[in-house]
């Protein structure tokens, strides 16, 4: 599946405010969009306006992107890229891990991706420009990939009852819905940090809703729990 790319980051003209940080312009300019998408509202952000948080001139932003849009799209696949990216890995581990501790696994990174996602950026997909326009198709391609893969996965371990009333691809839309309501956590307490516990709380109901039972709920938890960290690029001792 082709991905849309966005420019190369190529030398801008000279900043009209010093840089002060370490992150790279492109990366300035991600942080000060989604911070502006988040608080006041994607048609209210002006390029302009994005330019100015970042200490440039709005030229100069238009050597990283082609505008807002592409900036939108980009900070959407930073909800989406970073748990699809790791799908492989997980299924690679079956077995010896069974298919319970693999989407426990899934559900834990995927939580944590959206937990760390800078500004809950997550929220700005249920934007009406997000969900008709054809500029995001790559990103909404994105994450019904992730929605198969939990599909995928839960199949394996969903119990006959389940598998006879829902269809699998609603399985995986419960799933992936399931586990963005950490989205919802964060919306209503931007400050709010995902602690372990809530993660957990989210993993196992994924599990429960296709019919796992509680004792195969409970020889998943912990290995999984010990197998993040091989997951995590920052290694940092909470699976959220």
């Amino acid at each position: 599946m082709a991905y849309m790319t966005t420019r190369r980051s190529r030398p801008g003209r000279p900043r009209h405010v010093p840089d002060s940080g370490t992150a790279s312009p492109r990366d300035q300019i991600l942080d000060a969009s989604a911070r502006l998408f988040v608080s006041q509202g994607f048609a209210a952000t002006s390029t302009r306006e994005i330019a100015d948080q970042v200490g440039i001139r709005q030229a100069s932003l238009y050597y990283h992107f082609a505008g807002k849009d592409e900036i939108l799209v980009e900070l959407l696949r930073k909800s989406v890229r970073p748990t699809t990216d790791k799908v492989e890995k997980i299924l690679g581990q079956v077995p010896p891990l069974d298919y319970e501790t693999a989407l426990y696994l899934l559900v834990l990174v995927d939580v944590r991706t959206l937990a760390d996602v800078p500004h809950n950026v997550g929220m700005l997909y249920q934007l009406p420009d997000v969900t008709n326009g054809e500029v995001y198709n790559e990103f909404r391609d994105e994450r019904e990939e992730l929605a198969d893969h939990y599909a995928d996965i839960a199949s394996q371990v969903a119990s006959e009852t389940v598998l006879a009333t829902v269809p699998k691809k609603q399985l995986g839309d419960l799933l992936i819905q399931l586990v963005e309501g950490v989205i919802n956590m964060r919306t209503e307490d931007p400050d709010r940090h995902i602690p372990c516990s809530e993660a957990w709380a989210i993993a196992a109901s994924c599990l429960r809703v296709c019919g796992v039972s509680q004792d195969r709920i409970d020889a998943a938890s912990p290995v999984a729990i010990d197998m993040l960290q091989d997951f995590l690029e920052d290694k940092v001792p909470q699976p959220a």
